[in-house]
Formats: structure tokens, C-alpha cells, sequence
């Protein structure tokens, strides 16, 4: 580990003051108030600091930065880092060609009085990384756990320090992204949401640093979209309704693709659902792109190229029980209808109580919060083991004791049947297709969409063989 990522945050602090080319503005509106804080305890703060300031008052924050419909929102941190590394050029221009400007910005939601809120907020630095050079911009999300306001405020001007001393002096993205969390213990501070942009990081795929996100245990649910662009999923997803779809899209087949449309237009029907505001998600956990214990980065991004050419947004999370998925879902949409699309095979694992012993409920505790009265599990069927006959909830095998509970769940529509299916496809498995793909046998582009085979031949993903034809989108893969 590099040395400079054992400092303390004050020694942080005072590295950059020292630094006679790094200058810039802080604007902090709420709880993140700790961070110019910080510089100005370590001494030497003339030679970093140009302003720093606080709009608290939300019509001194208007008339600043304009109006915005939430203030703790990335749409407001935007116009904070906007308008105030604007002025720095307009206002220094003595200083630009020795100065690697700066401004960071914060605007945060710290624990109300009533603890009634969830503490969180936005943080973001936009600098250069040589004088006169073009900026670069890194934002973050954090949501803060601890149980007093001012130790969160603590916190966050921790985070603050790191970010600034990171976008200066850590050039290794693994160890930047790390940095972050230095000085604090494990559970104060959670960041769900990371980009970094610019000149000097087109390197960097953010979709990666979402996977590092949970992977790092830095969160336990991260997101992208379609265009793989990083999304803060409280934002993403507040006040919507959600249909997941959990897998390993290894690669995307045609009986992923019909297991998303058919659940989709049986979700959309439901009285409680509003069309108009219904996210598909499809959710990877860690589990799912880990092999013995190691995750294939290269891997993970081929799955994302495929997911993202669908049009899909993507999910990462650590979530590896449903239960406990359910329960942060619904913690976003607050209310919102959340339908979760399930093999029947799946199911079954589901309903074994083996996985809950460790709950003093045991799986009455897990399913109470499975099946809030906002969730409906959407069961896709499957041919039975050696046989074609359809295995769907009117045949579902369960052990006698756990039969009323079926009932009872497919009575209140808690579980229910996957209507429309394509039963053409049902004989389709990913590892088969894999396999397919990996030794070069013909037939695998008839078990996937024409986009998703049409991208693992431009792109050589998932080990296809090297062609003469594919070398131009190798070659693109690899330079990024």
C-alpha cells in the first residue's frame, strides 16, 4: 500500500496546503460544513484556500446557484461545482498558468432532531490536474449511519479531505476509490454512488467502480444504466415501481429476454402499479460473478456490454438473500409496487428453510419481509427434470408443512404464475450456451438475441474465438 494513504486527515490537510500550485473554493450548504474546517485546523490554509462558504438559508442558496426541486441532490452539487470553479478562472486569472485550480462542493442532510430523516448527501471536486489544463470531476454519493449529527458532520469532513487529497495524489484508481473511507470505522460512512470523469481518468469504467463499490464492502447495492453511466439507486428509483430480475447473464439468452417482457406486461396490469414510473432492473450480486472466491473484472464488464446493449439498467449488490433485497428495495420506493421475476426452480431454494436457521423466525421472519404487502413474486415456469411436462406453481413441490403457506401466498397474490411465457425456449441454459460460445460449436446464436450475439462476435466476449473479422472490436475493447 502506498505510504501517502497512511496519513491522518489533518496531515492530509496540511500536504495540500503546502502544495503552492493546488488553490481553489470550498461551497458546503448543510451538514458539510467540517471539510474547509479541517484545512484551516492544519495550518497553512491561505496557501489552499481562496473562499469557502455556506449557503444554508434556501433562498440565499437560490439566488446563488438557481433553483433546484431538491437541494440535496446532484442536480444542485452540479451547479455548486459550476458556478464556483467558474468564478475561480474569472476572478484568479493572475494565478493560472502556476495553479491547478479547484472547487469542491457538498450539500448534505445530516440526522434531524426527531431522527426521523436518512441521513445522506452529495460530495464533489472538480480540479485540473496541471495549471491551465482541463478539469476533471469526481462525485460521490454518501449515506451516513451514525446516530448523532455531530459525529456524521465529523465524518463527512473526513470524506471531504480524502476525496481532495486523493484527486491530487493518488493516481491509482483502486487506491483512490479505497481512500476514501480512510480514519473511519467500518459502518459510519456508505458511498453508493462514484464517478470520476475527465481528461486524465478516460481510463477509468465507471461501471467498474460500481462493482468495486460493493465488492469493497464500501456499500451493498450500486447502479448503472443503459448508457453505463453510475446511478445514485435512491434517486434512480424513489418513488418507482421496480421489476427486478436477478441472474448471471452469462451471457443474456432468450429466456432472460422473455422472462423480463412477459413479467413486465403482467406487472404493468397490476391495479396498484403506475406504467408510467415502472424501472426493469436486472441485479448481479457478488456471488453471482465470483468464481471460487475471485471476480473476472474482464468478465463482469462483458456481462454489462450485454445487459447494457438490451437497454437494461443494472444492479450490483451483496444482497445474496431475497428477503434482505426486498427490504432495501422497499426502503427506496418507498411503498411503491416491487415485483421480483423468479424461476421456479429458484423458488424452491426460496422456500428451504436450511437458509434461514440463523433467524430467530426463522422463514416466517424472512417471508414477512419477502412478501410485504407492496411485493409480488412473478414465477417463470420450467420443463420438470428429464421430462416435458411444465413445472409452474399449479405442480410446485413443496414438503407438507410448508403447503399452507403456498396457499396462503398464492391466495393474497403474493405469488403468482409468469402468464404468456415462451415454453419454445425453456430447453435454453446459459452454460450451455457458454460452452458453446467458449469451443466454437454453431447453433449458440439461435439461443440469443441477435444484439447480444451480434456484440460477443464484435467484441470477442466470453472467450470467442479470435477471428480476423472480430479484430477491430478486440482491439477497441482493449483500448477502452
Amino acid at each position: 500500500m502506498n505510504e501517502l494513504r497512511k496519513l491522518s486527515t489533518k496531515e492530509k490537510a496540511l500536504q495540500i496546503n503546502l502544495g503552492d500550485d493546488i488553490y481553489g473554493s470550498f461551497a458546503e450548504i448543510g451538514a458539510g460544513q467540517e471539510v474547509a474546517a479541517n484545512f484551516f485546523k492544519a495550518g497553512g490554509a491561505s496557501g489552499t484556500i481562496a473562499k469557502t462558504m455556506s449557503a444554508y438559508d434556501m433562498s440565499f442558496s437560490d439566488a446563488i446557484y438557481g433553483q433546484s426541486e431538491r437541494y440535496v441532490s446532484e442536480g444542485r452539487l452540479i451547479k455548486m461545482l459550476e458556478k464556483e470553479y467558474r468564478l475561480l478562472s474569472e476572478r484568479l486569472p493572475h494565478r493560472a498558468a502556476t495553479t491547478r485550480f479547484f472547487s469542491f462542493a457538498n450539500t448534505v442532510e445530516a440526522l434531524n432532531y426527531e431522527r426521523t430523516n436518512q441521513p445522506h448527501g452529495w460530495i464533489g471536486v472538480r480540479f485540473q490536474m496541471r495549471p491551465e489544463g482541463e478539469y476533471n470531476e469526481c462525485i460521490v454519493h454518501v449515506r451516513m449511519h451514525d446516530n448523532d449529527a455531530i459525529l456524521q458532520q465529523y465524518a463527512l469532513g473526513v470524506v471531504g479531505v480524502n476525496l481532495i487529497f486523493a484527486c491530487f495524489f493518488l493516481h491509482d484508481i483502486d487506491d483512490f476509490l479505497s481512500s476514501l473511507l480512510d480514519e473511519l470505522a467500518t459502518g459510519r460512512i456508505e458511498i453508493d454512488m462514484f464517478r470520476i470523469t475527465g481528461p486524465d481518468f478516460q481510463h477509468v469504467d465507471n461501471r467498474l467502480m460500481t462493482l468495486k463499490l460493493v465488492k469493497n464492502g464500501m456499500t451493498s447495492a450500486a447502479m448503472f444504466g443503459p448508457d453505463g453511466n453510475v446511478l445514485q439507486p435512491s434517486e434512480a428509483l424513489y418513488k418507482k415501481n421496480v421489476l427486478m430480475l436477478r441472474g448471471r447473464f452469462r451471457p443474456v439468452t432468450h429466456v432472460n429476454v422473455d422472462m423480463l417482457l412477459a413479467a413486465r406486461r403482467q406487472f404493468k396490469k397490476e391495479p396498484d402499479v403506475d406504467k408510467d414510473r415502472i424501472v426493469v432492473l436486472t441485479e448481479l450480486t457478488l456471488a453471482d460473478l465470483s468464481e471460487e472466491g475471485h471476480i473476472d473484472e474482464e468478465d463482469f464488464l462483458n456481462r454489462a456490454d450485454i445487459i447494457c446493449s438490451l437497454g437494461q439498467n443494472v444492479m450490483i449488490s451483496n444482497y445474496q438473500r431475497y428477503y434482505r433485497l426486498v427490504h432495501y428495495l422497499s426502503s427506496i420506493t418507498r411503498g411503491k409496487k416491487i415485483g421480483i421475476i423468479l424461476g421456479i426452480y429458484n423458488l424452491q431454494r426460496v422456500f428451504d428453510e436450511n437458509y434461514y436457521t440463523d433467524l430467530r423466525g426463522g422463514v416466517l421472519e424472512a417471508f414477512g419481509t419477502l412478501f410485504g404487502h407492496n411485493i409480488t413474486i412473478f414465477v417463470y415456469p420450467s420443463h420438470k427434470e428429464d421430462s416435458n411436462e411444465l413445472y409452474t406453481l399449479d405442480n410446485f413441490e413443496l414438503p407438507e408443512n410448508l403447503q399452507g403457506l403456498l396457499q396462503y401466498l398464492r391466495y393474497n397474490r403474493k405469488l403468482v404464475n409468469v402468464e404468456g411465457a415462451d415454453i419454445d425456449h425453456l430447453h435454453i441454459i446459459s452454460d450451455s450456451v457458454l460452452g458453446m460460445i467458449k469451443s466454437g460449436h454453431d447453433g449458440w446464436e439461435r439461443m440469443v438475441p441477435r444484439k447480444v450475439s451480434a456484440a460477443i462476435k464484435d467484441k470477442c466476449l466470453f472467450g470467442y474465438p479470435f477471428t480476423e473479422s472480430s479484430e477491430k472490436g478486440k482491439k477497441e475493447r482493449a483500448d477502452g
